[in-house]
């Protein structure tokens, strides 16, 4: 019986080939954070311009929302406007039918709408 390191398994497994990403988005890393697609990184560089040039007081990344017990919506970024507003950001390639559902529940419950980067 011959034994496998794991990765000489996964090596085996991969069959050579390389795992592709979901719906094609390339991850990307930018000052040490990891974003789900070069679009979201480069959506992020646009906010720390923004905020450099005084024209938003702020931003976060991924915030997360209770949508019910065991629901959870995480959005790509909050901007918090100059005249003291929020707005949610989700950069979107593609819209699957699970980010469709929490984003109804999501601005039934806080009654706010999400910008989608497209």
């Amino acid at each position: 019986m011959e034994h496998w390191s794991i990765e000489e398994y996964k090596s085996f497994a991969d069959n050579g080939k390389s795992k592709k990403a979901k719906y094609r988005a390339q991850k990307t890393s930018i000052d040490g954070h990891t974003f789900d697609s070069k679009k979201e990184a480069e959506y992020y560089c646009e906010l720390k311009n923004r905020l450099k040039a005084n024209d938003i007081r702020g931003f976060c990344l991924q915030p997360i929302f209770i949508l019910a017990t065991g629901l959870k919506y995480k959005a790509d970024f909050i901007i918090f406007h100059n005249d003291g507003t929020q707005e949610i950001i989700d950069v979107k390639g593609f819209k699957t039918k699970e980010y469709i559902a929490k984003k109804k529940v999501f601005e039934d419950k806080f009654k706010l709408k999400i910008t989608e980067i497209s």
